[in-house]
């Protein structure tokens, strides 16, 4: 059983210096994804985020579609070509994949952000990867960078093959966007 994390490159953030404890009060935050719990998961995900960065005074985040969109995107991606990893082996990165959204229409600018996440057996709950993400450095600033008003999860109940996984397992991502004027 293994949790590995990767996370893309953020702009700047302001991070408080405590550590929020993620506590599963979110609806299925204990759930195992599988193909009838994906949009639980997936739920549960956004509420523990959302609950943390509450505890933090940031607030909430938006669920976004398209966002979603490339979040399921890069989870499908992962499994189906077989690697871990933010940056795709074409080369396409997370903000290349957002930019050819609907989602910067409108914006003079705009800044994303992404974490990935797989586990197996227990290790795959939103909140074990919630908390995973909140216990490394690089994807605890990324959900709190308050700059983010916008979020799209992903979950997949499967791993991609070449990460060895004997058990069932899942693969997360959410992407964090913010547009403005």
């Amino acid at each position: 059983m293994a949790v590995v994390l990767a996370c893309a490159c953020t702009f700047a953030a302001d991070v408080p210096s405590a550590a929020a404890a993620v506590s599963p009060v979110c609806a299925n935050a204990n759930v195992h994804p599988s193909t009838t719990t994906v949009l639980a998961a997936e739920a549960a995900t956004l509420c523990l985020v959302d609950q943390i960065r509450a505890s933090y005074d940031l607030h909430r985040l938006r669920a976004n579609h398209e966002l979603g969109r490339v979040a399921r995107s890069q989870v499908t991606a992962m499994v189906s070509h077989d690697y871990f990893a933010d940056v795709r082996p074409t080369g396409q990165t997370p903000l290349a994949l957002v930019s050819v959204t609907r989602y910067p229409a409108h914006a003079a600018e705009f800044a994303v952000g992404q974490n990935i996440a797989w586990g197996t057996g227990n290790f795959t709950t939103p909140a074990h990867i919630v908390a995973e993400w909140m216990a490394s450095p690089p994807h605890r600033e990324i959900m709190l960078t308050s700059q983010y008003r916008n979020a799209g999860v992903a979950v997949t109940p499967a791993v991609p093959a070449i990460l060895n996984s004997d058990g069932a397992g899942a693969t997360y991502a959410i992407e964090f966007g913010d547009r403005s004027s």
